[in-house]
């Protein structure tokens, strides 16, 4: 009888996944975010210290000349910047994507979740004992303190009496980056690397070389394209265990795949960028709101989108005050902390 039942609440789940899809609006959104990513790119690229005619960024990538000084700077600086930018953007927000849907949590972000901290302490654990540790070495670490703080954030969340929620969850969250932040900044002053750390406590792609986009890229694209294979079945997730289950999901095969994922996407893009959060927060509700709620539409929709809010960001962190730079971080946490406060009441009045 339960097989029956959960059969039944499978198609029913399934039918009203179906009325709660946009795919034209998906189509929409896919199409003008790679054409206004495009034009994102070309104008962060032209825009900086020395600013450079688009026309001749269209000559430096196709046609580049090593003799002339603004391809150089185009192909050595602000094209690998922007180019991690984007791959970034779209790493959090897929991540985002995968945990929200995987938990049912609206409230999961890999840099509310302790993710972000655990990547960034191993970060300053290589640089005060392993200096000129080569930037594989340092992603594989950073995978490793992305999945101990995962790992720490949900056991202690599930010490609580009456078991996870996604407010518990948040705030074991938030405990534990607190403690893996404070814990870094000892390291720093202690071993005075400081100055190392800076950058990825600050977060921002300036600096990004093509050997760590190279690096980087076969990581992003394998855990991109699993997370659109598995997406169906996050959809079903994102429905209850259950549901699931009566659609012949093998759910812990499902999670531990998206929990891999997106150990990947956040621990490689920590290691670019630092810890920047509230994209993946911020996004994947944006695109739901947008598209429905088939991860089919909704996580590649939130990679064109994530990528095209980093790229919009580090354009506006060399505006405000040039010549210097504004934090991408602290940018993208003026409107993801309110964003964070809203979603943190709503959730509180909903239980």
């Amino acid at each position: 009888m339960n097989q029956i039942g959960n059969s039944v609440n499978g198609k029913a789940a399934t039918k009203a996944v179906k009325l709660r899809t946009r795919p034209w609006a998906a189509v929409l959104i896919l199409t003008l975010g790679i054409v206004a990513l495009g034009l994102g790119i070309a104008v962060s690229i032209s825009f900086g210290a020395a600013n450079i005619k688009l026309s001749e960024v269209w000559a430096a990538i196709f046609q580049f000349n090593p003799d002339l000084t603004q391809h150089q700077i185009i192909q050595e600086l602000r094209l690998p910047r922007v180019l991690g930018g984007a791959m970034v953007g779209a790493s959090f927000a897929v991540a985002g994507a995968i945990m929200q849907g995987m938990t049912r949590n609206p409230l999961a972000d890999s840099g509310l979740l302790g993710i972000n901290a655990g990547a960034g302490f191993m970060l300053a654990v290589c640089f005060a004992f392993l200096p000129g540790l080569p930037f594989m070495y340092l992603i594989l670490y950073s995978f490793l303190g992305a999945a101990v703080g995962a790992g720490l954030v949900y056991g202690i969340g599930s010490l609580a009496k009456g078991g996870l929620t996604p407010v518990r969850l948040v705030l074991a969250g938030a405990a534990l980056s607190a403690l893996l932040s404070a814990l870094s900044e000892g390291i720093a002053l202690y071993f005075r690397i400081g100055q190392d750390l800076a950058f990825w406590y600050a977060g921002g792609v300036a600096g990004t070389k093509w050997f760590q986009l190279k690096i980087m890229f076969p990581w992003f694209a394998i855990a991109i394209i699993g997370s659109i294979i598995i997406s169906r079945s996050i959809t079903m997730l994102s429905l209850g265990d259950d549901v699931a289950k009566g659609l012949g999901q093998r759910t812990a095969i499902v999670k531990l795949a998206g929990t891999v994922f997106v150990l990947i996407l956040a621990g490689s893009s920590v290691a670019i960028v630092g810890a920047v959060g509230f994209i993946g927060l911020i996004i994947p509700h944006l695109t739901r709101y947008l598209v429905g709620v088939d991860y089919r539409w909704i996580i590649p929709c939130s990679a064109v989108l994530g990528s095209l809010l980093v790229v919009l960001a580090d354009l506006a962190a060399r505006m405000i005050n040039p010549p210097y730079e504004t934090p991408i971080g602290a940018l993208i946490a003026l409107f993801g902390v309110p964003f964070f406060l809203y979603l943190a009441r709503k959730e509180r009045r909903e239980l």
